[in-house]
């Protein structure tokens, strides 16, 4: 089992951890900083260092149950201490870009009432779709104005654990239009942009909403009858 540093710092991009296995293009480890991915945000990239070997890692993921760091090239031994680096650039602006959602959902929700249907992420750009009926460049415009007062306030974003008895007596805790939380999790993590939004999570994020920028509606659509796209980008920071 891997213990997953992320969930505890998403700020943390430099760890110590030892090989526990190796496939034939990736390893896993015992402990790392590497995010998964999931929830629509992407895997991390990076590298791991061994004495003076650098290993260059390309994507991570669960297979098979286990988290799998693929290597491009040969891949260390089990037993290797190896230094785990993140690739900060790219995950800062996942972290900024993910908070960015939330905070779209978060307005959406509160003062649309319309549940999300939809959603993916890059770096510094990303898309929403939501329950609405109507769509214009007015209404964008108008979201863009409310999320970068919500980016203005400075909200903390604070990370919590809630037993799934709890998660269940907070109705809007999942915000899709499909409950996308399998019915085996026990414990679930929750990200609180405090006065605003509180959702299950599993992602990284900042730690406060002012990190995230000014944040650009840079494009509306018509998916369906009741099924909308807002298209956002971040400023560069």
């Amino acid at each position: 089992m891997t213990e997953l540093l992320f969930h505890e710092d998403s700020y943390l991009r430099e760890f110590e951890a030892t090989v526990s296995g190796v496939t034939e293009n990736g390893v896993m480890l015992d402990r790392t900083a590497f995010y998964i991915g999931g929830g629509g945000q992407p895997f991390d990239t990076g590298v791991l260092v061994a004495s003076t070997v650098e290993y260059r890692v390309t994507r991570v993921g669960r297979t098979g149950g286990n988290v799998v760091h693929q290597i491009d090239g040969p891949v260390p031994m089990t037993g290797t201490r190896v230094t785990g680096k993140v690739d900060w650039q790219r995950r800062y602006s996942l972290m900024r870009t993910h908070t960015a959602l939330h905070i779209l959902c978060g307005v959406i929700w509160r003062d649309y009432g319309a549940l999300v249907t939809g959603g993916d992420m890059r770096p510094g750009e990303a898309r929403m779709d939501f329950e609405l009926e109507q769509m214009s460049a007015e209404f964008a415009q108008e979201v863009e104005a409310r999320i970068n007062a919500e980016v203005a306030a400075a909200r903390d974003v604070a990370v919590g654990n809630l037993t799934r008895e709890q998660a269940d007596q907070i109705p809007d805790l999942i915000r899709t239009k499909i409950n996308l939380l399998p019915p085996n999790i026990q414990e679930v993590r929750t990200i609180d942009i405090q006065g605003l939004d509180l959702q299950a999570d599993g992602g990284t994020h900042v730690a406060n909403t002012r990190e995230v920028g000014t944040i650009k509606v840079v494009g509306h659509e018509s998916k369906g009858r009741i099924n909308k796209r807002l298209r956002i980008e971040l400023a560069e920071k």
